[in-house]
């Protein structure tokens, strides 16, 4: 979109917005017929039952039905009208997101370059940061089957428009729930008596003039047979435009050059200079440029052809590394290409710049439902959902660097007449004779911008289907409630890469040579084609091969690109029968009250079933794999395991304010064995201005489908520590950018982890400031046997401190003496610390005749992330206060929210952020007298990057029609264009787990509620 056409796009939404916002002004102002109460802080008390589900309430993280129960455990609960007012989005995953519970959470905007695992594009949810794994994620109490092969739900395949509000339980509630509950429990409660008609549509852009999205549901519910049935269905359906080309966009952050490279006073045995400076350059990487640039040559004249690079048509261009690197950079060798340009041309390796930021996005999905009363107290009822995805994503260019005579890029007697099979014709043609004179060898990098580049292309297709009845009866005097279920979940998952490098097949395209007279197959002489084909063998043959240019802009062939790229898939089922029981009483009473009970049970199977093409599958030899493709090397994954489940859990009064809940649930899985998890909580309310409460639980997570069976693959490179001409077992290796193939592997013998957790808090609502609610919340999660895996860069910096157990899952590649394989599979190795701090404070204060001021914050302080591996030699660390990666936690989350409302009008404003921090975790931050350097704890000049702050609007017009009410919306989010959180990274250096990536963005829409 052009500047002009941006413009006016702009122009004409904001008339839009205006226009409508205007016209409903005009309206004359009516009494609502629904007031959108304020939320006040939930954990306080827990929300009586919905007026318009007219169902009793279960609270997050306790079986126990009780009407306005107090829970031991903190909840927040999130209304419809919160959503309605505050969400960022058209995705409610968006929005949940902001609470400050959740930390690192997958989602687009940070899943990109998820290429193999088939998560990218998935909204799933992180509570503390301990994995989603271990954040359990229901619909209306009850499982939902996930959308990838570890297990994880994807909030977009939630009834969105249905959602009558969120609760987010971070409490333990494996006694409660069952398996994954380790970090809390997110319930999403459907309205499952709707009535009327709600109807809704929205469309919005960023301020770039990109991003356009729309959205649109429509949710219906009627009751028939006098109020005995009920009937309920819901549509939606969303598309978001990809963001793809982040090079030539005006998002200024991504080109700062602020990056961080190693100290050319350092080295690693003499100096006490920090290893690592970072600065805001500008500064990029001198390895690469888009339309190819030689790094190093070889012959008599040894580099006379460094620092070359080709553009349009195979210009060639030339590079005065000595001029453009910066004061203390200028590492001009007879032997090392510079790693480093500043000036002018810093931005010419393009490679990180053009990765994406936002994923194209099609969904849409049905759910529906219906309910009937056969008897009194008894109702039988049924759902079906289906939910369809489709994401396509640029994950980055299709760069290589050291392209040389083992990628197909020979350079051996250039200068002889005719020219020999020995010299690559498009390099001959590029540079000419003289110039290729002593040279015997070529080394190119290029960032592949005349390649397409790599993409996600990922389906899934979700259903579920639940069959039940519910109902109550008389016991013991009071009323009993009881359910019984029964629910088949299948995730139909197509996850495919696009424009993938076939690793043989691209060294036969890029090794072109001119065809010499008298060639076997009769190809014109001097014409290019593929080495094999007009080389002395005929064993190698392809006769679909054609020759692929890598030198300069603009040269490549498409039936070339056709044949050395590809697009690697697979095919998985995922399947989840899950039945239960559920049975809730008052069975006696105390002198203190009414005794409580809660029991069931629950069977649960879990399988997945895969196929991958032949094709796109590594070859195993003698235990040794050979990857196909440079990434999407798929592998089918088949397992299945089975659990039963039983629990009880009781509410017992103890008189003078206090309460005990205690749970205990006896779980037996076929893969892993039996497990007993328990909780024990209480709370005391000694005034009615102050409630305590603390919580002692065990949880678990059992090993899902991925730690059991998956065979994953993976291709990168790694960063040799042992420098070059060295490497791990005896081997030599270049010092950077070392190509590998990884492969983990399932584990059987898996047990499940076990989580010992406290949450000790209180609440605080003083009688004499009516409004005014305030919460603190410790909370404390350890974790044993928790299963890990170790990447590559991590296993290869074991090894070479010596750790001879990491070195064993390292070897050379048997096809080529320059690659490594690593190997490795998912262990119970580890323990894991998470502690922290919870605030939830609100004010709500009347206003005028029916209006309303609602202030409310939330803040969470983490104090300790720690993962101890028990390895010698490996020394824990402190991951809380590091902003640098998804993986790690920032030490302040934070969101607040001023709300004024009133009948036919509402404006919420919203702050949210982090705070400052470590771009490492276990980065030592000196300038002089430093510590020696390692991998584990390296030192930096500045080890320091900022955090973030976020401002959010959303205006509402309120229009009531009789019994029924429209509202128009404006939504505005990131209100100043505040750039994301940057850290010093090559390519896009920001921070894409806790920023906002897009800059401001407009949302109008509009809702009916008709009755």
């Amino acid at each position: 979109m052009t500047n002009p056409q941006r413009q006016s796009y702009l122009a004409g939404f904001s008339s839009i917005a205006v226009l409508a916002f205007a016209s409903l002004t005009a309206l004359p102002a009516a009494a609502q017929t629904e007031g959108a109460a304020a939320t006040v802080p939930q954990e306080q008390e827990a929300p009586a039952p919905s007026e318009a589900t007219g169902d009793e309430l279960v609270v997050t993280g306790s079986r126990i039905v009780r009407d306005g129960y107090q829970a031991p455990t903190p909840l927040t609960v999130l209304s419809r009208d919160d959503i309605d007012n505050g969400s960022p989005t058209n995705n409610i995953a968006d929005f949940v997101n902001q609470l400050p519970q959740l930390a690192g959470s997958t989602k687009p905007a940070n899943s990109r370059l998820n290429l193999s695992s088939g998560q990218a594009g998935i909204n799933a949810l992180n509570l503390r940061n301990l994995g989603e794994t271990r954040t359990l994620i229901l619909v209306n109490g009850r499982r939902s089957v996930g959308s990838a092969v570890n297990g994880v739900v994807d909030v977009n395949t939630i009834p969105q428009s249905l959602i009558d509000r969120v609760e987010v339980s971070t409490g333990g509630a494996s006694s409660a729930y069952g398996s994954d509950a380790v970090a809390g429990v997110v319930n999403f409660i459907l309205n499952n008596k709707f009535e009327g008609l709600r109807i809704t549509a929205d469309s919005g852009i960023t301020g770039y003039g990109d991003g356009f999205n729309y959205s649109g549901s429509i949710a219906g519910g009627k009751s028939f047979a006098g109020g005995r049935g009920h009937v309920l269905f819901s549509a939606e359906i969303a598309h978001q435009d990809g963001i793809y080309d982040v090079n030539t966009n005006e998002r200024g952050w991504n080109h700062t050059g602020y990056v961080r490279v190693q100290n050319p006073a350092w080295t690693s045995t003499s100096t006490t200079a920090p290893q690592y400076l970072t600065t805001r350059g500008p500064i990029g990487q001198g390895n690469s440029a888009p339309g190819g640039l030689i790094t190093a040559s070889g012959g008599s004249t040894t580099n006379a052809l460094r620092g070359l690079y080709f553009g349009q048509g195979g210009s060639v261009n030339i590079f005065d590394y000595g001029a453009l690197a910066p004061a203390g950079f200028n590492r001009v060798s007879t032997t090392t290409a510079p790693s480093l340009i500043q000036g002018g041309s810093w931005q010419v390796n393009d490679t990180g710049r053009r990765i994406g930021l936002m994923p194209e996005d099609d969904r849409y999905g049905f759910f529906g439902r219906v309910s009937f009363e056969v008897a009194d107290g008894v109702e039988l009822f049924g759902e079906a959902s289906y939910n369809r995805q489709r994401v396509y994503f640029n994950a980055g260019p299709n760069l290589q660097t050291g392209i040389g005579a083992t990628q197909g890029l020979t350079a051996v007697n250039c200068n002889v007449v005719p020219v020999p099979i020995t010299c690559n014709a498009f390099l001959y043609n590029a540079l000419g004779p003289t110039a290729l004179t002593g040279v015997t060898s070529v080394t190119l990098a290029t960032s592949g911008a005349d390649l397409p580049f790599r993409a996600v292309d990922n389906e899934r297709k979700v259903q579920r289907y639940l069959v039940g009845a519910e109902g109550s009866f008389g016991a013991f005097g009071k009323d009993a409630r009881w359910d019984i279920y029964a629910q088949y979940g299948r995730a139909d998952l197509h996850e495919e890469l696009q424009n993938i490098q076939n690793t043989q097949r691209l060294i036969n395209a890029t090794n072109a040579v001119f065809a010499p007279a008298g060639n076997p197959r009769g190809y014109a002489t001097g014409s290019i084609q593929c080495f094999i084909n007009v080389n002395a063998s005929t064993a190698d043959d392809d006769a679909a091969c054609r020759p692929l240019s890598r030198i300069g802009l603009g040269v490549s062939d498409p039936a070339a690109i056709a044949y050395a790229f590809g697009n690697p898939y697979r095919d998985e089922r995922l399947e989840q029968f899950v039945t239960g029981v559920n049975l809730s009483l008052t069975p006696f009473a105390t002198w203190a009250g009414d005794v409580s009970l809660a029991v069931g049970g629950e069977y649960r199977k879990e399988k997945i079933r895969g196929t991958v093409p032949a094709e796109f599958q590594p070859i195993v030899t003698n235990n040794l794999v050979t990857t196909r493709w440079s990434v999407g090397n798929y592998v089918p994954t088949a397992g299945e395991y089975s659990v039963k489940e039983a629990y009880l859990e009781t509410v017992i009064p103890l008189g003078f304010g206090l309460e005990f809940n205690g749970a205990v649930r006896a779980t037996d899985y076929s893969s892993s064995g039996y497990v007993t998890t328990w909780k024990a909580g209480a709370t005391w309310a000694p005034i009615p201005d102050i409630r305590f409460r603390v919580t002692r639980s065990r949880d678990i997570r059992a090993p899902n489908l991925a730690d059991l069976y998956q065979v994953a693959q993976n291709s990168d490179s790694v960063t040799n520590p042992f420098g070059a001409g060295s490497g791990p077992n005896g081997g030599s290796y270049a010092a950077t950018g070392v190509g590998y193939t990884g492969t983990t592997l399932g584990n059987l013998n898996l047990v499940p982890e076990r989580a010992d957790s406290w949450n000790i808090g209180a609440v605080f609502s003083p009688t004499f400031l009516p409004g005014f609610n305030f919460s603190a919340d410790y909370f404390r999660i350890e974790m044993d046997d928790a299963i890990g895996t170790y990447s590559a860069q991590q296993i290869i910096n074991r090894c070479f401190e010596g750790l001879a157990d990491f070195c064993a899952q390292i070897q050379q590649d048997p096809n080529n003496a320059t690659r490594l394989l690593f190997t490795t599979r998912p262990y119970n190795f580890t323990t894991q610390l998470v502690r922290g701090v919870d605030f939830d404070g609100s004010y709500r204060l009347a206003v005028g005749g029916e209006g309303s001021v609602t202030l409310r914050g939330v803040a969470t302080r983490y104090i300790d992330n720690i993962t101890t591996t028990g390895i010698t030699g490996v020394v824990p660390v402190n991951t809380v206060g590091a902003n640098g990666g998804q993986a790690s936690t920032p030490t302040w989350i934070f969101r607040g929210s001023l709300t004024y409302d009133s009948p036919s009008f509402s404006a919420t404003v919203v702050g949210r952020g982090v705070s400052a921090g470590k771009y490492v975790a276990s980065g030592i931050e000196c300038s002089t007298s430093c510590p020696v350097s390692t991998t584990q704890f390296p030192t930096y000049d500045n080890n320091h990057v900022s955090g973030l702050f976020y401002a959010d609007l959303n205006l509402t017009q309120k229009i009531a029609m009789g019994s029924s009410q429209a509202e128009m919306f404006f939504n505005v989010t990131n209100l100043f264009n505040r750039w994301p959180l940057l850290v010093p990274e090559t390519g896009m250096a920001a921070n894409s787990t806790y920023s906002d990536m897009l800059g401001r963005q407009f949302r109008v829409g509009i809702r009916f509620n008709l009755r």
